[in-house]
């Protein structure tokens, strides 16, 4: 009985395979594809008959080193990363058309094509300036359109490693240097011509500032003119008219009269006086005896 059970137990573990979150499972039954493509979980099948293979859908990421030509004609030693996925859907049709070796029967091919192929058309220089993202978008397409019809989603291509010869190393530094010191005098020469900008709209605005309070102070000392000029011709005319209406308060009756009221005056005074007047005459003498 005890036999009975490890035998039992042992066809049960046989028979059962584990499929992970990261993987998907394809159960084969005499070499052929059977069923739909198995998600995470226990698979059943008959180890006598059928197989379950297991493949990973995750991301992926392929490493490969490469000498790749530039334009100018030089080897360039690369370090590159190919980062891709499997469609869970396209399982079994990998698995019958590239196989499980894909990886070195057709992304590592596809790639050296692609990348020798762009390659060859930028020069060294551009793998280490921002044309290098140019570089891996183009290498990404040529392999998009291989793989992603087989199954292979290519997610990203990174030239991680970009190895120069000695000489053209140093070519590439003097020059980015030299490039880095004309930015600097651009720079400075800029700042320069701001402050001298800045100097030229101070000293315009000071004699801007300076013709106003000058035209400020004119205009100040014309209507203080005007209004001089003006109140002298308004008391001249109020002289004027005083003395009109004086002269013309001082008729023949009035001056007689205030001549009589002198007259009443010098009357009433105690002292002896002698006035010689002829009668028609204004003219008074007056000769006063002490």
């Amino acid at each position: 009985m005890r036999i009975l059970f490890m035998l039992v137990l042992m066809v049960i573990v046989s028979s059962c395979t584990i499929v992970t979150p990261s993987q998907v499972g394809v159960k084969t039954t005499l070499g052929k594809i059977k069923g739909k493509v198995r998600q995470p979980g226990p698979v059943f099948y008959n180890p006598l008959l059928s197989n379950v293979m297991t493949i990973n859908v995750r991301t992926m990421n392929l490493m490969i080193k490469e000498n790749l030509p530039s334009k100018e004609g030089l080897t360039i030693l690369s370090e590159s990363s190919i980062l891709y996925h499997i469609g869970p859907d396209d399982v079994q049709k990998i698995i019958r058309e590239t196989g499980l070796n894909f990886e070195e029967n057709i992304i590592m091919p596809v790639f050296r094509s692609a990348a020798s192929d762009v390659c060859s058309r930028y020069y060294a220089k551009d793998m280490h300036s921002a044309k290098r993202s140019e570089i891996e978008s183009e290498i990404q397409k040529r392999l998009s359109e291989v793989c992603g019809p087989k199954g292979f989603v290519i997610e990203s291509v990174l030239l991680k490693s970009i190895t120069l010869p000695d000489g053209l190393t140093k070519s590439i530094e003097s020059k980015l240097e030299a490039e880095q010191e004309a930015l600097r005098m651009e720079f400075v020469l800029d700042r320069q011509k701001k402050e001298v900008e800045r100097q030229i709209i101070e000293i315009e605005g000071q004699k801007k500032t300076n013709i106003i309070q000058a035209e400020a102070r004119a205009e100040s000392t014309r209507i203080e003119a005007e209004g001089n000029a003006k109140a002298i011709e308004i008391e001249a005319k109020a002289n004027k008219v005083a003395n009109d209406m004086l002269n013309s308060s001082l008729t023949p009756n009035i001056l007689k009269l205030n001549q009589i009221e002198a007259f009443e005056k010098l009357s009433t005074s105690p002292n002896a006086k002698t006035i010689i007047t002829d009668g028609k005459s204004n003219v008074v003498n007056m000769l006063e005896d002490k």
